[in-house]
């Protein structure tokens, strides 16, 4: 039986999580052939949006999976696999309470519908979310307590049986970034007037206490040669950018500097005391299988090849 092809499995919350994010990364890899799939475990329907992106839609959730179409094709996605949730809010939140709520959702449900994408796909490399979520999102941090329950549960045949066969991914990282430039405009957004404990459209953000969780660095990809398909996807997620807003304004420099890198924490296998990797891939082996049938919702989606 000849070699699979390599494969990475992103597993995230929002539409826009993986442009945003990752997605340097993933187009990336897309680019040099391997098989990017996504998932995407809520539709963004209680994404903040103006009035003026809902033309031609009837719901917010419509307009950001179109969102998240455009943005899958400007990466270069496989598929985009989509576990159906309600999003949540930050902490608090009356949304979180909400019966479709991912923060709602039991967390053994949504490990299984993950552990079920990765036996479908096969991949050897999984990304997903830091331990806390970037920014403490519990949508973000949801996602990543169930896809590294997965992670290990996809190999284990008496783990939610579904029919396909049991699969051990090879990898493990968390997109994470450096906390030094962080630290760095939350000490210059009060000489702005600017509350770094109260950031974003809904002031919902502290960034003060992201800062508080410096986490390690194991592995850095350069992504200079997929810089602008990543700029042309967060361009794709318009209803959530906003260029005039002044703490906008400070992240967005922010990218900015390290537009050109991405950051990830390994969390499999366990990483030597200083770690530093520059190819997700290092080490991998591809499987000598194919990938199971497998009957998830797709939208977005882009062959490789075609």
């Amino acid at each position: 039986m000849a070699p699979s092809p390599l494969r990475m499995l992103a597993s995230l919350a929002h539409p826009d999580d993986e442009s945003f994010g990752p997605g340097g990364t993933l187009a990336l890899y897309a680019s040099r052939g391997v098989e990017v799939h996504l998932i995407c475990a809520t539709r963004g329907d209680v994404g903040t949006v103006d009035p003026s992106y809902l033309t031609g839609f009837d719901t917010v959730a419509e307009l950001r999976q179109a969102e998240l179409e455009c943005a899958g094709q400007a990466l270069g996605l496989h598929v985009v696999h989509q576990l159906g949730y309600r999003d949540s809010g930050m902490p608090g939140s009356p949304d979180n309470q909400h019966a479709h709520a991912l923060a709602a959702a039991p967390l053994e449900a949504v490990v299984e519908k993950v552990t079920h994408v990765i036996r479908q796909v096969r991949p050897q490399v999984v990304i997903t979310f830091d331990p806390i979520g970037g920014y403490h999102h519990p949508d973000h941090i949801r996602m990543f307590e169930a896809t590294l329950a997965a992670f290990h549960a996809a190999a284990d045949p008496t783990r939610f049986p579904d029919g396909l066969e049991p699969y051990r991914p090879q990898k493990l990282y968390y997109h994470t970034f450096s906390r030094r430039w962080l630290k760095l405009v939350v000490r210059l957004m009060p000489l702005l007037g600017m509350n770094p404990r109260a950031w974003g459209r809904n002031n919902d953000i502290d960034l003060t206490a992201v800062t508080n969780h410096d986490l390690p660095i194991h592995a850095i990809i350069d992504i200079s040669d997929s810089a602008e398909a990543k700029q042309l996807a967060s361009a794709c997620h318009a209803s959530q950018t906003d260029e005039d807003d002044s703490p906008g304004f400070l992240l967005n420099w922010l990218r900015r500097l390290g537009r050109n890198q991405e950051t990830f924490m390994r969390g499999y296998p366990e990483p030597a005391p200083g770690l530093r990797e520059t190819d997700l891939f290092a080490g991998v082996a591809p499987a000598r299988s194919s990938v199971a049938n497998g009957e998830a919702e797709t939208v977005g989606v882009r062959r490789a090849g075609l």
